[in-house]
């Protein structure tokens, strides 16, 4: 598999050069080709820069230059619907957590999925993790699940509709939704209108949740072996944090005996 074309960061260059000034997300974590792909996939940066204050209590809108507006933002997602309530918002990730895509073609891709970019049609290939579809399935009968991807719409939205055969997602969150901190694309967890004591992101980068660390379960980014069993092997510890009412605990726990 090519791995240089592994991670989807591609845009066309008129949509990046209406984005906020900065430089081109770049990263050792996630490699991907350069060009006109340049940033279609979601990619993260090599700069692990300290994450601002957070207030818990508001969403916030951190300035490319770093630091946190006073302006209050509207939250991402809309109130929970009833049979979601008292549950804990889980945000997942996309590229390198549930799938691996590619501009590569592979025999074995799991789905096709044309995207136009500067109007030409390409063909992204997208392998499905191993256990994805157990992971996903129990996932949404526990929590509400929230896909957050730094992918493009345009892109994610159609192998989220063919990944996704359960509704476990109740909202989906695109690039457009995260904030563009120091050369990343960062999923500010304060900004989804959900209390923050009941919000995991589960994230194989961890630029992506530098805001809040402590509501991370970090997973080790796909790779192509039959033999990757996380999803499967994270199902019983989320079934046991599916009823716990501060998440924060748990998660302390987790990480002090790792």
């Amino acid at each position: 598999m090519d791995h240089q074309s592994s991670i989807i960061t591609q845009v066309s260059r008129d949509e990046e050069a209406n984005r906020e000034k900065g430089p081109p997300p770049s990263s050792s974590k996630k490699p991907r080709s350069r060009g006109l792909f340049h940033s279609l996939f979601c990619c993260l940066c090599h700069d692990q820069a300290e994450p601002p204050p957070v207030n818990n209590n508001a969403p916030l809108l951190v300035e490319e230059n770093g630091t946190v507006s006073k302006v209050q933002v509207r939250p991402l997602l809309p109130q929970a619907k009833s049979k979601d309530a008292g549950k804990i918002c889980v945000v997942i990730d996309l590229d390198e957590t549930l799938v691996h895509s590619s501009f590569k073609p592979v025999n074995n891709a799991d789905f096709i999925i044309p995207v136009e970019i500067d109007g030409t049609v390409h063909q992204v290939y997208v392998l499905k993790r191993p256990h994805v579809d157990e992971f996903l399935k129990r996932m949404g009968e526990l929590f509400e699940c929230i896909l957050f991807t730094a992918s493009l719409a345009k892109y994610a939205d159609p192998v989220s509709d063919l990944l996704d055969k359960w509704g476990a997602f109740r909202g989906r969150l695109f690039r457009e939704s995260c904030v563009f901190h120091r050369g990343n694309y960062v999923k500010d967890l304060s900004r989804l209108g959900r209390d923050l004591n009941k919000v995991i992101i589960i994230d194989n980068s961890p630029a992506s949740y530098v805001f809040h660390p402590d509501n991370a379960v970090p997973v080790a980014s796909w790779f192509d072996d039959m033999a990757d069993t996380e999803l499967l092997d994270l199902i019983p510890f989320f079934e046991g944090l599916s009823k716990v009412e501060d998440v924060y605990t748990v998660l302390r726990q987790q990480r002090d005996s790792s």
